[in-house]
């Protein structure tokens, strides 16, 4: 074992008092350099930060039980670009939300995020302040992994990220409210042990169609560009609430439309084409009967009926005469001749 253990944090202790810097005299001015000594010392004042861990935000990201593979690797991707996060096991679907607070206690974090699963194909995402508050609660909607291969960049894991929000989350209160949880909540901390002192990925937070759509650029040293590297996803904002967790609620979204009312509306708009066309059947099948019946009565035969006279009715009470046939016809004409001779 060596005689010097260095702390945890990856510097040497460093001297605090403020270092003395002096100008350089020239010879010939040797009698006065003890005099313009003190005159000329600048002083230079100490480093803002000696290298210490002084912001102490750690997030814990865990989730429900009842989540699908692709949550799964949604959480364990911000666990590999937050290296201020902590893990946890999944928590019951019948415990209460309000537990999720002692879990933070236990293991020591200030911020939360909790990824609730309903019905096996809703997810919703919890950001918290713990223990006092505020949180919010997100419906995610479109979420695209890091192992997706439409996801082209790459950074160096544990360096922080650049945070850029859109300007509309200046203009309304409750989206500032917002910026600074996530403020908070994705930015990692300066000297903290586990990040790299690297600034190469941005993260973004863009506000279109009423919802916030989260994306992570790489910064690509050549020209500046950006590629993305994900995860990427879609917040629908649904509650703010002034305690973790629970508490009065500081804003509704009245434009959110929750998932089985949106999947009602499509089974309504299903069965509603399916009448129509029943319907469409039905119409086409009573103008069919219409044309038959039309069809058999057959209005141009009354064009070629002629009037007729009408001939008296003749009842014939003697029976006919014999038909005389050829044989005998025949028979007859040589008796004929035979008298003639």
């Amino acid at each position: 074992m060596s005689a010097f253990k260095r702390k945890r944090g990856g510097q040497a202790p460093v001297n605090k008092k403020a270092k003395k810097g002096k100008f350089v005299v020239d010879k010939a001015e040797a009698p006065l350099e003890a005099e313009q000594e003190k005159k000329n010392e600048v002083t230079i004042p100490p480093p803002v930060s000696l290298g210490k861990w002084t912001n102490k935000e750690r997030v814990l990201i865990f989730s429900s039980r009842g989540i699908n593979f692709r949550t799964r690797h949604l959480m364990q991707d911000l666990r590999t670009l937050m290296p201020h996060s902590k893990a946890d096991t999944k928590m019951d679907r019948k415990d209460k939300l309000f537990i999720v607070n002692e879990v933070c206690e236990i293991k020591n974090c200030n911020k939360c995020l909790f990824f609730e699963a309903k019905k096996k194909q809703d997810l919703y995402m919890w950001i918290s302040n713990s223990p006092h508050g505020p949180s919010a609660k997100f419906l995610v909607q479109n979420i695209h992994t890091l192992a997706e291969l439409k996801m082209t960049g790459n950074c160096l894991k544990g360096s922080r990220p650049l945070l850029s929000f859109d300007p509309k989350f200046d203009k309304e209160p409750h989206f500032a409210l917002l910026k600074e949880l996530f403020i908070q909540t994705f930015s990692t901390p300066r000297y903290h042990p586990k990040s790299q002192p690297f600034v190469d990925h941005v993260f973004t937070f863009t506000i279109a169609d009423n919802r916030i759509w989260f994306r992570n650029y790489q910064i690509i040293e050549e020209d500046a560009s950006l590629v993305e590297i994900g995860p990427r996803l879609v917040l629908n904002l649904i509650k703010i609430f002034q305690g973790s967790f629970g508490g009065p609620t500081l804003f509704e979204n009245p434009e959110f439309k929750s998932p089985n009312m949106h999947r009602r509306e499509i089974r309504l708009a299903a069965a509603a084409r399916v009448r129509e066309k029943q319907m469409v059947k039905e119409m086409q099948k009573t103008k069919r009967t219409e044309a038959k019946q039309e069809v058999a009565k057959d209005v141009t035969a009354d064009v070629f009926l002629t009037p007729a006279e009408e001939k008296a009715v003749h009842i014939q009470t003697e029976a006919p005469a014999p038909k005389v046939t050829k044989k005998n016809k025949h028979k007859a004409f040589k008796r004929q001749r035979m008298a003639r001779r």
